[in-house]
């Protein structure tokens, strides 16, 4: 039987015509009055049952829960709250919940209790709105890309090399654990392995999307990533999605202003889609907020924020400007930093980010030039640097509440510099093979960056805990689901 979507009958104007509505019961008051959802909008339409005709043993199964479909006319509420509601002719059970053991009863819940019911807690009116504008802006991710000439490439989840360097991966195998082959140092042999190397998955999609750029000009992927890192924080999954673009002929420069201009688009999309979810979690928000001490609330609600990052232009400072503000400043003068800045070359952490962003510049904040040893083999040498003070044409950009949303460079294309940064590191030129060649056949100065989109989500929500962002979290010690 075809039916109409709630979304749809709470916009219809059409009154005392016969609809059809299936979704689930959120609550059953007085015999009579059903809320129902189906995911498709943050309201339930109130369906009116006629008690007195219906068998009891039908009002018996419609419980919290409960998936039903109800057939009747659509006509002006009688009530307070909405504009139209169902009088029920006909309502069929789909598929019954024991309303004693359905753990998404109709009251607050924690989010640990919800993350806990992961696979239910989509049909709670914060993690349904969470997750419509998390679709919403993964739409918007590819709108803005497709409407600006950039190409979508698909590259590997599984791969033999380590973009970041920082070795912390998961590794792919088909070897039997029980009985591993070895080489006659007792190392495992990778060689029989499936791919007969050592592989693992992707920690980001960037030297191979640099590749597709060589040749198509301009693209991004948007796709899962891993990180076999064992942080258990607010801020950090073990597979998460990561949009990296990256661009020929794109300097540094170039690489702010499309990342700034991609991040101010997408979330202008979102924000013009999902008021009526953004209006909710900027409640939910407020209350949240209530909880906590003067000084740690934040200045503006979810909205304002949200209009604040796409009204202002994010401020650009070198990372020496930040280092000598965050060394000066009241909280590291104080030694309320957890880290103390003393010295240039330190790597800022997310309360120096915060910091920046929060307290000095009170906007978003792209730093930039950050010193080449604490940051990826890949990034452009900047000329004329100090010995001993090298500096990458690097960027991250900083924002509120979250701390670093996007880390993108210029990449290095003199292929004898790009050989000397990955001898220091210690890898071998054989690895990277077909990434070299690109610097050996047709060079040119060419950028990106990597958004991490949880991070993004998190934002635009105002949710605490990136775990509530993504449908089924992957976490040290949790794969469950």
């Amino acid at each position: 039987m075809k039916h109409t979507s709630v979304k749809d009958l709470l916009n219809n104007t059409k009154t005392l015509q016969e609809v059809t509505a299936k979704g689930w019961v959120r609550t059953f008051r007085n015999n009579q009055f059903i809320a129902l959802n189906d995911g498709s909008t943050l309201q339930n339409i109130q369906c009116v049952v006629d008690f007195e005709n219906t068998p009891e043993t039908t009002l018996k199964r419609i419980t919290t829960g409960a998936a039903v479909c109800v057939t009747g006319t659509l006509q002006e509420s009688q009530g307070k709250g909405q504009n139209v509601e169902i009088q029920v002719s006909k309502i069929e059970i789909l598929g019954d919940s024991d309303a004693e053991k359905y753990p998404m009863q109709p009251k607050k819940h924690s989010l640990e209790f919800l993350r806990e019911n992961a696979h239910l807690r989509v049909r709670t009116n914060a993690f349904s709105a969470i997750m419509r504008v998390r679709s919403t802006l993964a739409f918007a991710v590819h709108q803005y890309f497709q409407e600006n000439g950039f190409f979508y490439v698909n590259t590997p989840i599984i791969t033999g090399s380590d973009a970041e360097g920082a070795g912390e991966m998961f590794r792919v195998t088909a070897l039997p654990f029980d009985n591993t082959p070895r080489t006659e140092d007792g190392k495992v042999n990778f060689k029989e392995d499936f791919f007969g190397k050592e592989t693992n998955l992707t920690v980001s999609g960037q030297l191979e999307a640099e590749t597709f750029a060589m040749g198509l000009g301009k693209v991004y992927t948007f796709g899962p990533t891993f990180r076999a890192e064992n942080s258990n924080t607010s801020r950090h999954l073990a597979e998460f999605w990561m949009i990296e673009p990256e661009v020929a002929f794109n300097d540094l420069d170039a690489n702010m202003d499309l990342a700034e201009d991609f991040i101010k688009y997408v979330i202008k999309y979102t924000v013009d889609k999902c008021g009526e979810d953004l209006k909710f979690l900027e409640g939910r928000l407020l209350e949240e907020e209530k909880a906590k001490p003067q000084a740690e609330r934040s200045e503006m609600n979810l909205l304002e924020k949200l209009n604040f990052v796409m009204e202002n232009n994010f401020k650009r400072v070198s990372y020496t400007e930040a280092i000598d503000i965050l060394r000066d400043s009241t909280p590291n003068k104080k030694k309320k930093f957890n880290y103390l800045i003393n010295e240039w070359g330190a790597d800022l952490q997310s309360e120096h980010e915060r910091f920046l962003v929060e307290k000095h510049f009170k906007c978003p904040v792209i730093l930039f030039d950050y010193p080449a040893k604490i940051k990826a083999f890949y990034m452009r040498l900047n000329d004329n640097t100090e010995p001993g003070k090298e500096t990458v044409r690097a960027m991250d950009i900083l924002f509120p509440g979250i701390g670093e949303i996007v880390g993108g460079s210029q990449r290095e294309e003199r292929l004898d510099v790009l050989i000397e940064k990955m001898k220091a590191i210690g890898i071998e030129e054989e690895e990277l093979w077909w990434y070299l060649d690109t610097r050996r056949f047709g060079t040119a100065v060419h950028s990106g960056f990597g958004l991490g989109f949880e991070r993004l989500v998190l934002f635009v929500t105002g949710m605490g805990n990136i775990r509530d962002v993504i449908p089924f979290p992957r976490t040290p010690m949790n794969a469950e689901f």
